[in-house]
């Protein structure tokens, strides 16, 4: 795993996630395809600048060049409402790999 990657951010919400919680519009979480759950992500607008740290807590996203899922909050953070170039700076490794692990609650 890679400290830092860099590529399109995308936006969602409204949806149950991987690990079982919910994807609150207003929650600082977010979806990547590998990092564990509860792994903390810096988040870095390429374009402003803004950052945000997010919580890792779905899996995803499944769009060739798109590196992670933000929710509304967390793209509104960084001066988004859509796509935006993201670098992104792991912070802390969480534990948790799979939906069978519910007690992490949003």
């Amino acid at each position: 795993m890679a400290a830092t990657q860099t590529g399109i951010a995308s936006v969602y919400s409204g949806e149950e996630t991987a690990n079982g919680e919910y994807a609150h519009a207003s929650a600082l979480t977010a979806a990547h395809r590998t990092l564990p759950f509860g792994t903390m992500v810096e988040v870095t607008n390429i374009q402003t600048g803004r950052s945000v740290v997010v919580r890792i807590n779905d899996r995803g996203p499944y769009i060739r060049g798109r590196v992670i899922d933000l929710t509304p909050a967390g793209a509104r953070a960084i001066g988004s409402s859509g796509l935006a170039p993201v670098t992104l700076t792991v912070l802390s490794v969480g534990t948790r790999s799979n939906r069978s692990d519910r007690s992490i609650k949003g």
